[in-house]
């Protein structure tokens, strides 16, 4: 009765309460079964008779009830037995003996009546020790079946009742302990931000990577949190401030800030809740913002020291000014695309002449109101001439010198250039060098001030169209052509960027570089695929000061304080600037009012960078536990465009305030694209709404269609079709189980040899996969782990594995076989667990009784471990046969239920599965022959031929077209082999074993094509 649930036996007392209650209404569940019986005794040989009934007992059929008591809540199970049979005999209960064998035949029905009852005496039941054994593996596995599997997979009910397990049992959560650690710090999204495509690839990953290593007994962390994102969160304040009729210029500072904060508390948290439907482990406790106190205060801590290091200055620079958000961006927020463009040819009348001219070539003809000089090549006869003379602007006639300097390109366009140093960063070095005026034309917001002289006040697009005009009525347009061209626009608000000469702050970046390059390029730190590396050493040789200073209010405020007499001082706090201030003048009589602070804020990215160290407070209390223990991390999974965005600065600040790398492997995720190659994108309209696609596909399903095809570094070809895929993944998985849990179980069946090598092979073919799928973790091929699962699930577990131990309909199964199918279906969850977490946690509980708080997501994932590759191989030979038997039954109309007998010419390397065979192609016969029968089909596995009789039924035409057709696909098999072995560069470069693969299967193709040509001579 072990397991058995839901059926006691009731004390005195239990019943004398529940007959009182009785008359209350009850739902009971009746399950009424006929047992038919044929009991052997096999004794040394012969016949041993069951000992005669006693007289005058009594006893009959069987009844179960559930009753649900209506006013106390309570249950109570029973056993019921009619008067009106006699009892068996005594002896049943009495140790069975160990030769009996039982062949029983259930029947169950299942009924739900609603009834009144009274009880009024203690119901028992007598059963002999073997019929009731088995009686209660019946029932439970029918009740089992029926009552707690569903005919359909549903995952939303599924889903929010696991991942609310996992909560309330502090699954997720950890601490440091003596286990090993794993740590994965989240890529913090923008608190503005809702999940997107990329998202789900991003996070589903790193949810494998947690779960599995949790699986693998370590202490693992994946440590969540949001990015502050000081532009893009700004710029919505300020446009919920505008609906609201307020304009940001109208508010103090703190005002402002108060706005942000709310706004940030009502939607900052939207991405991480919709994480939680995708299935993330994150240790939520642990949730993180880079605004936090701690954060705050450990990126004025770092900015303070690198200020101190002499690492970060403030200058006047050419930087990159976003007129739509209002400040400075870094180089790497400029994204540059391709743009149709005019090229306008432009003259410029030189000064004192009656009619000469300079003709120049240029995109922007709005910024001529900024020129200052006109420049060529010096080695260039046509200009030399012009050497020392000046010209007049357009328009505005403003005199400018010709310069000559080595840097203008002779080829392009006229060969002369205009030089306006305020808006372009190479004419901006130029003038340096020559010691030209800038002339800043631009308003911060991208209109022309007054220094432009003409259209002030007006956009500079539309200042464009307007000077183009006015070019043209004066005749100083030559002609106009169509231009390509890279533009810079605004990673942030997709602004075209300016350049801007502007005082802004500014951190030195070759010292911390090579250190940082170093540990790439050595493998200290590993890239996912490797491909990056070179991309990685191009930026980091190349590598240029770092603006971090943006003109915002929503960040971390610069920590720098300004006298009235222009020194600068920085400091944790305005008290401490105050005191650094009276020391630096001697002047102990300076008040507060007499400093004012820096109204920057930081680059978002200057937190950012700080994220694997700073989430453990690292940088304020660089040896506290956290830091000891979870520092470095192990991996990082992100996109390729940030990778020296964020992924060189992190190992930057790992190196200079861990001394150590902060994470050692980055898993590089491509871009998920639509079915025209587009980036998915909200502007586009072409991105589907994550939290749909899980509502119909369910999380697991969008999971695995995600990561079925998004190998590491490339990109993904979305489509929803691969969703659906998932889904019928789940559907296939539970199918399987709702299988499996309608076998009924007899105890007295001895194991049958088809189902004990079957069991045998999965074992094998079981840890076979499992080196592959660890492999494949090993070297982060995550796509082709899932599919390696996904295989051994669905083909080898579902397709065959089933199929061959299946027990005939209706007729039940032996408990080792039973026992060795739960077992691998636990393990096969287990091991699916990190890509579907849902159904396999599911499945888990369902398949055995589970104590409370026992959870597959902590269980022990299985390893590898030896495997019999001569059976692997002699299976795949008996699958061939199966496959073989079935598709001549399939032509000649050979129904299943008929059974046939199998010849077989040759050796048989999968004799050893000659019962299985027989099983899953009803063979009556398997008969080992030299020479072929008459009037039989025939197909061949590899060099050994099998044939089927048919009596008369053999069309000898069909046959041979048949033959004809595998002879032909055979030739062009062998063809393309051979044309790759011979193929030198082929056999010189592959791997050895590829190689031999190659002319292995040449051999088998040639073997084959010799037999098909001797059959076909037969015929």
């Amino acid at each position: 009765m072990t397991g058995f649930t839901g059926l006691t036996e009731l004390p005195d007392q239990e019943v004398a309460d529940a007959g009182r209650n009785s008359r209350e209404n009850c739902y009971f569940i009746i399950l009424t079964s006929t047992l038919v019986a044929e009991r052997r005794l096999v004794s040394d040989g012969g016949r041993a008779k069951p000992r005669p009934a006693e007289p005058n007992r009594n006893t009959t059929s069987t009844l179960l009830a559930e009753r649900r008591w209506s006013s106390g809540g309570g249950r109570a199970a029973v056993v019921e037995r009619s008067r009106g049979q006699p009892r068996p005999a005594e002896t049943s209960r009495t140790k069975p003996n160990l030769n009996l064998n039982l062949n029983l035949n259930l029947k169950l029905s299942l009924s739900i009546i609603r009834f009144r009852i009274s009880l009024s005496a203690r119901i028992s039941i007598r059963l002999p020790a073997p019929f009731f054994l088995l009686l209660l593996h019946l029932l439970r596995n029918q009740l089992s079946l029926h009552m707690e599997i569903p005919a359909k997979y549903d995952p939303s009910g599924i889903e929010n009742k696991w991942y609310q397990y996992w909560l309330d049992n502090k699954f997720f959560q950890s601490v440091p302990d003596e286990r090993e650690p794993y740590t994965i710090v989240i890529p913090p999204p923008n608190v503005t931000g809702v999940l997107h495509m990329g998202h789900m690839l991003n996070n589903t990953i790193q949810d494998v990577l947690v779960r599995r290593a949790r699986m693998q007994g370590k202490n693992a962390l994946w440590l969540p949190g949001t990015d502050h994102a000081s532009i893009a969160t700004e710029a919505k304040v300020v446009a919920k401030l505008k609906e609201e009729g307020i304009e940001k210029s109208s508010l103090t500072r703190e005002e402002f800030l108060a706005h942000a904060w709310e706004w940030k508390e009502k939607h900052g948290g939207i991405i991480l809740e919709q994480l939680k439907k995708l299935g993330a482990s994150c240790d939520w406790e642990r949730t993180k913002f880079t605004m936090d106190e701690s954060m705050y205060g450990s990126v004025i801590d770092v900015f303070i020291d690198l200020y101190n290091k002499g690492l970060i200055y403030r200058g006047v620079r050419m930087v990159n000014w976003d007129p739509k958000a209002l400040t400075a961006l870094s180089d790497e927020e400029v994204i540059y695309k391709e743009v149709k463009s005019k090229l306008y040819y432009v003259r410029y009348k030189v000064e004192g002449s009656a009619d000469e001219w300079v003709t120049i070539a240029t995109t922007r003809p709005e910024t001529i109101l900024g020129d200052t000089a006109v420049c060529y090549h010096p080695e260039d006869e046509r200009f030399k001439h012009l050497a020392g003379k000046r010209v007049l602007v357009p328009l505005i006639k403003r005199s400018v010198p010709m310069i000559a300097d080595e840097y203008v390109d002779r080829e392009f366009g006229t060969g002369c250039l205009k030089i306006t140093p305020a808006h372009d960063i190479n004419d901006y070095n130029i003038g340096l060098k020559h010691n030209l005026e800038s002339i800043d034309i631009f308003n911060d917001n991208g209109t022309l001030n007054e220094k432009a002289l003409l259209y002030t006040g007006q956009d500079r697009f539309a200042v464009r169209g307007r000077i183009v005009e006015d070019l043209l009525n004066h005749g100083h347009i030559l002609k106009i052509e169509d231009y390509v061209n890279n533009v810079g626009f605004s990673e942030r608000t997709d602004e075209v960027i300016e350049p801007k000469l502007s005082v802004q702050w500014f951190m030195k970046m070759d010292e911390m570089a090579k250190p940082a390059l170093d540990v790439v390029m050595n493998d200290t730190v590993r890239f996912h695929p490797e491909k990056f590396k070179n991309t990685y050493r191009h930026w980091m040789e190349n590598v240029r000061d770092w603006c971090i200073s943006r003109q915002l209010w929503w960040g971390q405020r610069i920590p720098a304080y300004y006298l009235k007499t222009g020194e600068v001082i920085v400091a944790k706090s305005a008290e401490e600037a105050l005191e650094k201030a009276r020391i630096l003048t001697g002047n102990t009589a300076l008040l507060p009012q007499d400093l004012r602070q820096d109204e920057d804020v930081l680059d978002t990215w200057f937190s950012s960078w700080l994220w694997p160290i700073s989430v453990f407070d690292g940088i304020r209390n660089p040896g506290n536990p956290d830091i000891k223990y979870y520092y470095p991390t192990n991996d990082l999974v992100t996109a390729p465009e940030i990778l020296f965005f964020w992924v060189a600065r992190m190992i930057m600040a790992g190196l200079e305030y861990q001394n150590d790398i902060p994470f050692k492997n980055v898993y590089l995720t491509g871009i998920v694209r639509d079915k025209l190659g587009r980036k998915m994108s909200k502007s586009l309209g072409n991105s589907p709404d994550p939290l749909e696609l899980i509502s119909r596909f369910g999380a697991d399903g969008v999971r695995v269609g995600m990561l079925l095809t998004s190998p590491a570094g490339n990109d993904l070809p979305f489509d929803e079709s691969l969703c659906e895929q998932g889904r019928n993944f789940s559907n296939k998985i539970w199918n399987a189980l709702r299988l499996v849990k309608g076998w009924t179980i007899n105890p007295a069946l001895s194991q049958p040899a088809y189902a004990a090598v079957t069991v045998q092979w999965f074992e094998s073919r079981f840890n076979d996969a499992l080196a592959q799928i660890e492999e494949n973790f090993n070297k982060y091929r995550l796509s082709e782990a899932l599919m390696a699962v996904y295989k051994l699930v669905w083909d080898d577990f579902c397709a065959w594995y089933l199929e061959m131990v299946k027990p005939a309909y209706q007729q039940p199964i032996d408990p080792a076989t039973m026992a060795a199918t739960t077992a691998f279906f636990s393990r096969l969850m287990q091991v699916l667990h990190p890509f579907m977490p849902f159904i396999t946690e599911e499945i888990w509980q369902l398949l055995e009784e589970r104590k409370p708080g026992e959870s597959i997501m902590v269980s022990a994932i299985p390893v590898s471990g030896a495997y019999d590759a001569a059976m692997l191989s002699a299976f795949e030979h008996a699958e061939q046969v199966v496959i073989g038997i079935r598709n001549i039954r399939k032509e000649k109309n050979i129904a299943f239920k008929d059974s046939i007998e199998l010849f077989i010419k040759g050796e048989n390397p999968a004799s050893g599965f000659d019962e299985v065979v027989a099983k899953l192609g009803n063979v009556s016969a398997l008969n080992y022959v030299d020479d072929k029968p008459s009037a039989a089909a025939g197909f061949l596995v590899k060099s050994t031929e099998y044939y089927i009789p048919l009596g008369e039924g053999v069309d000898p035409d069909a046959e041979r077209e048949k033959l004809q057709k595998e002879l032909d696909y055979m030739q062009g098999f062998l063809d393309s082999v051979m044309k790759k072995l011979g193929n030198e560069r082929f056999v010189s470069n592959a791997k050895p074993e590829i190689v031999d693969n190659e002319k292995r299967k040449q051999a088998d193709a040639e073997t084959k094509i010799q037999l098909l040509k001797a059959r076909l001579g037969e015929l």
